[in-house]
């Protein structure tokens, strides 16, 4: 695949992304919030975001932080050990060794959360559909806002999750993962 290396502005207050640097930023017309930053392109038309041009340093009295709210996991220990819950838009890794229960405790988060009323989405990259049932069968029931997938591929993987739009997504191993 071929790649490419472009340049593209985005806001640092809004987000909004221009092909070109401007001193108004027409989506929250803030003044001089428009910053550099190369991309890559790497086929079929995607592109990946690598570094700031022009990256701002910000002192501490600068960042705001408002309290995120946690979604429980309903597992009082990981809810613990997570500091009140899994933080939305944040990552979670969890290691372990092998045989040690790290996908029966995920797949037991995922069924509070999906029976929470939150849209789930598993992603196995070792275990077919048979097998994690089988391990889901041992757990309980199993809400519908739960699905499944077996893939490896990271662009099948991407598209499904932009055609589902899953609020929480595991992926059970992200070692299994690859992008062709």
């Amino acid at each position: 695949m071929a790649k490419g290396k472009s340049t593209i502005f985005f806001c640092q207050n809004c987000g909004y992304e221009s092909s070109k640097w401007m001193g108004q930023c027409p989506g929250c017309r803030e003044w001089n919030t428009m910053v550099e930053e190369t991309v890559v392109t790497a086929g079929k038309g995607k592109s990946t975001k690598t570094a700031h041009e022009k990256a701002v340093p910000a002192s501490f009295s600068e960042i705001s932080l408002e309290k995120e709210e946690r979604m429980q996991t309903h597992i009082e220990e990981l809810n613990r050990v997570l500091g009140g819950g899994l933080v939305p838009g944040s990552l979670t890794l969890v290691g372990g060794d092998p045989g040690i229960g790290k996908s029966t405790l995920l797949l037991q988060v995922c069924r509070e959360m999906s029976a929470d009323g939150h849209k789930v989405l598993y992603i196995s990259g070792e275990e077919s559909l048979k097998q994690i049932k089988l391990r889901a069968n041992r757990i309980g029931e199993f809400s519908d806002n739960m699905r499944l997938l077996c893939e490896t591929n990271l662009e099948i993987i991407e598209e499904t999750l932009e055609r589902e739009k899953p609020e929480i997504v595991v992926v059970d191993s992200i070692q299994t993962m690859y992008q062709e």
